[in-house]
């Protein structure tokens, strides 16, 4: 069985898309960024840590569970824009992003008890330049929240974006054609 050790509603649209059947399963993980970690080192260990969580919860029962862990980050300037905290921070982030090109990482990790596999990617999001006007009522609207970088490109936020190279789905949160071919290496 396939598990998704996921809170995130888009990253169980995201892997229904592609046709695999699945079970949820919750867990907390920290997202605290390490002294010295790079951003891809970062968002590789959560996706990890988030997929051994996932096995350790469903192992005793499944033991042949694969469960899939992911982590998206935004990165600007060699900062990772987590979730918001209130609306003063998204307004700062989207402020931040505004008229830039900014990096966003994805990392799925697959886990089962004969071991880890791990793919990611990364998209590059250029943004237009937004006036205050814009950031209030995107902030408003309570979309930022909850989103890495404050943003919800499959949303309202679609409206910023003036070039995408890269993942969609990754930059929504799963990379569908790495995760896809995450699944097939082992043997789903």
């Amino acid at each position: 069985m396939i598990y998704l050790a996921s809170q995130s509603p888009r990253r169980r649209e995201l892997l229904a898309q592609i046709g695999v059947a699945f079970e949820t399963v919750d867990v907390t993980v920290p997202e605290v960024r390490g002294d010295g970690e790079s951003p891809r080192d970062y968002v590789e260990r959560v996706a990890r840590d988030k997929a051994r969580a996932g096995l350790l919860a469903v192992g005793d029962r499944d033991p042949g569970a694969r469960v899939l862990g992911a982590d998206t980050e935004v990165v600007l300037d060699n900062r990772v824009f987590g979730k918001p905290a209130d609306a003063d921070d998204a307004a700062a982030m989207l402020r931040a992003l505004s008229g830039r090109t900014h990096a966003v990482i994805s990392v799925v990790c697959c886990a089962s008890k004969s071991g880890e596999s791990v793919a990611s990617c990364e998209s590059r999001v250029t943004f237009a330049a937004l006036d205050d006007a814009a950031i209030v009522r995107y902030v408003a609207s309570g979309e930022p929240f909850g989103k890495a970088g404050g943003y919800a490109i499959q949303g309202r936020a679609a409206a910023f974006v003036a070039h995408l190279a890269g993942s969609h789905s990754g930059v929504v949160g799963l990379p569908l054609f790495e995760t896809a071919r995450l699944l097939a290496g082992a043997g789903t």
